[in-house]
């Protein structure tokens, strides 16, 4: 059965964010997920969560300076550093608030280091998270990202994920697949997520082009959403999408869909 989670980072963002989560539970949503927590203290966002009885299922680990356009740091060897306490930071977080999986964004290669050097340095910091968020039952995942939104993002494809989950040797680390970025880097979506489905932890949706709700570009997300279940994924689906008239007024196409 398909589970949705309202991006709060996207949707109802013409309210401050701590007044996001009532304005998704009224909205019909059970659950919500965010970019980062960490601006708030970690009772604020509970409170929050409590109030509304709402389930947060995914945020991700500290990613650098967002505002200055840095997107993670994983694959930057001069700030291992600042990726292993972000890590602690995101456990603090996640332990107060009752996460289960956390979501490290790879960043954007500097141009100084070599393709080499970036993997190697990535590749560490994965299984040191990994191995760190298992102790308390977190689940660590990686997103590909395509390339066009932003460039010299360093993991781009389902095909590079699950190599670095293989080459990890992590029993756990998963794959965070955004339908809306693999629509635009690979295409072939349903055979890639059936191929690869007992690595998919979590999955994200946007239409394309545009980033819009489903039903707003070419992406069958009514056969989508329909093959998720037949292929038995379980997990929630996160929606991340740029609403194209204001999130309330965009919401109808979970009916259209038949959700």
């Amino acid at each position: 059965m398909t589970k949705l989670a309202a991006n709060l980072t996207m949707l109802f963002t013409e309210l401050p964010f701590l007044e996001r989560f009532r304005a998704a539970a009224q909205a019909g949503f059970k659950a919500v997920e965010f970019l980062f927590p960490y601006t708030f203290e970690p009772a604020q966002i509970a409170g929050q969560l409590r109030k509304n009885e709402l389930e947060l299922v995914l945020h991700n680990l500290p990613a650098g300076n967002w505002d200055a356009g840095e997107r993670g740091i994983a694959c930057h060897p001069d700030r291992v550093g600042e990726f292993r306490r972000g890590v602690d930071d995101a456990l603090r977080y996640a332990k107060v608030l009752g996460v289960k999986q956390l979501n490290c964004l790879a960043g954007i290669r500097p141009q100084s280091i070599s393709v080499e050097v970036a993997r190697e340095t990535l590749l560490a910091n994965l299984k040191f998270a990994a191995d760190k968020l298992e102790a308390d039952g977190i689940a660590l995942l990686i997103e590909p990202i395509n390339c066009f939104d932003i460039p010299g993002f360093f993991l781009n494809t389902t095909k590079q994920a699950v190599e670095l989950i293989m080459a990890s040797g992590s029993g756990n680390l998963f794959v965070q697949y955004d339908v809306y970025h693999m629509q635009r880097m690979e295409g072939e979506l349903a055979n890639t997520i059936k191929a690869n489905l007992s690595l998919i932890r979590h999955v994200q949706l946007a239409d394309n082009p545009g980033r819009g709700e489903p039903g707003t570009g070419e992406i069958n997300y009514r056969f989508l959403f329909r093959h998720l279940d037949e292929i038995g994924y379980r997990g929630w689906i996160g929606c991340e999408y740029k609403p194209k008239a204001g999130t309330a007024e965009g919401l109808g196409w979970r009916a259209a869909h038949g959700l």
